[in-house]
């Protein structure tokens, strides 16, 4: 099965090289190639979905490693509440040294433009696609938290291929992992992201719930870590409970031997 599954795969790349040529370089992609791409794809997965979940075949939810090593993601979601950042969360990361992988939505480029140069120019933070919209990944269109999924392949294309377009044009870096809004998935989507280049990234420590957890809840989840955990946070929140929460136990967890990394030092499982 695993066999046929990617023979199914490098036939569809082929495919994919033989009808549009590689993927273009940073500024060079066009409306009429994302076009191509949707064709293509839409052409290519056809089937019906039978997964719904953050945690559908192929999301990577843990660094693949026994050591004592914790990653951290910060979504920034681009909603109306959430437009701007936390300044104070990120500027603890940067002066304690902490390494993190920020998941960002196209919207969230837009409304903070000079925020996020200057995150994508900081070493220790890497950049990774949130989406579009901010829209959970679907091929049917199906909702999660009472948010609308993408409709149909060529809009999931859209969605995931778009906002690496944005990034890829504005610090010369496609992005490699691809969080959806919501974080929900059905499996067809996962493959399809992966066509993309991005490895679909979900989460084994609940830090924040949306930004909603209190401080305490915050760092007692965040204690909670095993070597090799994902946590999901939020930076876009500031008045939230992330920040004090963040800092309450990155002291604390270094005394218990944990380093923090970024998601590109590990394998992921």
């Amino acid at each position: 099965m695993l066999e046929t599954y990617k023979l199914e795969w490098l036939l569809a790349a082929l495919l994919l090289v033989l009808c549009i040529g590689p993927l273009p370089a940073a500024g060079e992609e066009g409306e009429e190639s994302l076009e191509n791409l949707r064709q293509l794809l839409a052409a290519t997965y056809i089937r019906i979905p039978n997964e719904w979940s953050e945690t559908a075949t192929g999301v990577r939810t843990r660094l693949k490693t026994e050591e004592s090593v914790l990653a951290l993601t910060l979504d920034a979601c681009g909603s109306h509440s959430g437009k701007g950042y936390d300044v104070g969360l990120i500027d603890f990361l940067e002066k304690e040294r902490v390494p993190a992988t920020l998941f960002i939505n196209a919207r969230w480029i837009d409304a903070n433009p000079e925020a996020f140069q200057r995150l994508a120019a900081n070493p220790l933070f890497e950049i990774a696609n949130h989406g579009l919209l901010h829209k959970p990944a679907s091929v049917t269109g199906r909702s999660a938290y009472g948010i609308n999924g993408t409709r149909n392949v060529a809009e999931l294309v859209d969605e995931i291929e778009q906002s690496a377009r944005k990034v890829a044009a504005l610090t010369g870096t496609r992005t490699r992992y691809y969080r959806s809004g919501t974080a929900y998935y059905d499996e067809i989507a996962v493959e399809l992201s992966n066509h993309l280049g991005h490895e679909v990234i979900g989460y084994s420590i609940l830090g924040d719930a949306g930004a909603t957890f209190s401080k305490d809840q915050v760092r007692s989840a965040l204690l909670n870590a095993r070597p090799g955990d994902i946590a999901l946070l939020h930076m876009n929140h500031p008045r939230g409970g992330t920040a004090d929460g963040v800092m309450s136990a990155i002291p604390e967890l270094r005394k218990r031997g944990f380093r923090f990394v970024k998601l590109s030092e590990y394998e992921l499982h």
